[in-house]
């Protein structure tokens, strides 16, 4: 039996990390630049001019959470090419090219409806396809020996990726506002071909993890198969008879889509019915494979199959943290939409009026809070519990992080009962709401950069840290689903009968579903054996 090999403390941090962290602050500033602009921009602008003013923010919300949807929908893309064919490096560097197109095609065409989805579409489609690589691509840099380091590396890197945002979401509000959507749009492009040129420059030095091209005959997908199609005399397939329905149900939600039969709900559009297809596969074929899964043993190794129920079991953690993306990604719509109702307190001798002149800049209040907890956490708070006596593990940290997202939407619905009750209400007291839903943010999504990685064996990195983002396009399928409900009669009658406005009585709605969500995350964490999987020196 190999024993482990022992962490060098005198390990240095590998020289190629400073162009992926450089990478990922540009990449991030680029993406948040006009993400966080996105829903201001519609609200106001040509590309919804078909659109009657009452209904303009619903429908920049529905199109904002539709591109979030294909943001994180794409890394399952990214993740198969790079796994199967053509590594990461290079799947980073040529999704990146798509990227700077996108942002290109949002500069040029701000008055352009086709011109401008079309960008959404290719900004999708390149922040997606990078986005389970660059991470990962991360951890393929370091070994047992200096894995002590990765952690530094991982916290280093999410706090770089708000050193970006909070720049992007400071600033580019304010170039909306006096330069317009021309300049706004254009400046994170050419951060965006920054980031791709500082990649680029370090690809002499990377360690580069050769591709498996579908050459492992014990991957996840070819144990799933084993699994699923095997016989055992005198005992049916279950399973396989679970796994097909959840692909005949994914082509028969696809096939009312395209054929609108009268039963078909009118708001399910594409996006919605590929989403809920998607999770059909995605789900039944996770509990078929589950089912049969004792029958690849033998025709594949112990270890490869133990892998398989062991990325299963990720799968249910990922499943579980969707409520916390529902809330977590309407702060750039809906809390936007709130802010702009409220008052921004230039009269305060505290408030920076130099600067923050606009609702959508609250945004910078996000990457700020992180890059100051992000340490706060790790050099006083955790060791704090630990001489307590409580240990913050990963899944702890990360089902306490749920929780506090259901309280800052809480503090959020407080504030729209002040402006539902005619109170002026000051911008400032977003201030609350934001401070809960970034701890949260913290301990849920900063800690699971660290678990995804650790937790998928060699071969399924890329895929399992696409399934990790893809919690995200779940969390904004959720806001949708609510978007749709509430756009029926029957629905608003009784949120009117609550006393409460739509606003106040969806976010009240939201906090509710994230307390149940912890719940669940707690009592599913309690049983979930943690893996070791960093790459041997």
């Amino acid at each position: 039996m190999n024993q482990p090999i022992a962490a060098d403390p005198s390990a240095r941090l590998p020289r190629q990390i400073p162009y992926i962290i450089g990478n990922e602050a540009c990449e991030r500033f680029s993406f948040y630049g006009m993400r966080n602009i996105l829903v201001q921009f519609l609200v106001s602008s040509v590309i919804l001019a078909y659109v009657p003013e009452a209904e303009r923010q619903s429908v920049a919300k529905d199109v904002f959470h539709s591109f979030v949807i294909g943001v994180y929908f794409f890394p399952l893309l990214g993740g198969w090419l790079s796994d199967r064919y053509f590594g990461k490096y290079n799947t980073v560097l040529w999704f990146s090219l798509i990227y700077c197109a996108g942002h290109a095609c949002l500069a040029l065409f701000e008055g352009h409806r086709t011109g401008f989805y079309t960008g959404l579409f290719l900004i999708a489609l390149g922040s997606g396809g990078i986005k389970p690589l660059v991470v990962s691509f991360c951890g393929d840099q370091f070994t047992t020996a200096n894995k002590h380091l990765a952690k530094i590396v991982f916290d280093a890197f999410y706090w770089t990726i708000n050193f970006g945002s909070f720049f992007a979401s400071l600033l580019m509000p304010l170039f909306l506002r006096n330069f317009g959507p021309a300049v706004a749009f254009g400046i994170p492009g050419i951060l965006m071909f920054i980031a791709t040129l500082i990649f680029w420059l370090g690809r002499k030095q990377y360690v580069r993890v050769p591709p498996t091209r579908g050459e492992d005959p014990h991957s996840f997908f070819n144990v799933a198969r084993t699994a699923l199609t095997s016989r055992v005399a005198g005992q049916g397939r279950p399973g396989l008879l679970v796994a097909a329905s959840g692909a005949a149900l994914a082509v028969f939600m696809l096939a009312c889509w395209a054929t609108g039969p009268a039963f078909w709900p009118e708001g399910f559009h594409f996006v919605i019915t590929a989403c809920l297809a998607l999770g059909a596969l995605i789900a039944f074929g996770g509990i078929g494979v589950s089912m049969q899964l004792e029958r690849a043993r033998g025709a594949h190794p112990d270890a490869a199959v133990d892998g398989v129920r062991a990325v299963l079991r990720i799968l249910i953690v990922f499943a579980l943290t969707t409520p916390f993306w529902s809330l977590f990604d309407q702060k750039a719509s809906t809390w936007v939409i709130q802010g702009k109702a409220m008052a921004v307190p230039h009269d305060s001798w505290w408030w920076p009026s130099w600067l923050v002149k606009e609702a959508g800049q609250m945004q910078a209040l996000n990457p700020l809070l992180i890059m100051l907890l992000i340490p706060f956490n790790n050099l006083l708070l955790y060791p704090a519990l630990r001489r307590m006596g409580y240990d913050p593990t990963p899944l702890r940290r990360m089902g306490w992080g749920i929780a506090f997202a259901g309280i800052a939407w809480v503090l959020a619905g407080l504030i729209q009962l002040e402006i539902d009750g005619g109170a002026q209400a000051s911008l400032a007291l977003q201030t609350w709401p934001y401070l809960l839903l970034t701890f949260g943010e913290v301990l849920v999504s900063a800690t699971a950069l660290e678990f995804a990685y650790s937790q998928a064996t060699a071969s399924m990195k890329g895929v399992i840290m696409a399934f990790w983002y893809l919690t995200s396009t779940f969390g904004s399928l959720w806001v949708l689903l609510t978007n749709v409900a509430v756009r029926n009669e029957a629905v608003t009658a009784r949120i009117a009968a609550t006393g409460y406005s739509e606003n106040a009585f969806l976010m009240f709605f939201f906090a509710v579903f994230a307390f149940v969500a912890a719940l669940a995350f707690a009592a599913y964490a309690r049983t979930y054996p943690m893996q070791d999987n960093y790459r041997a020196a």
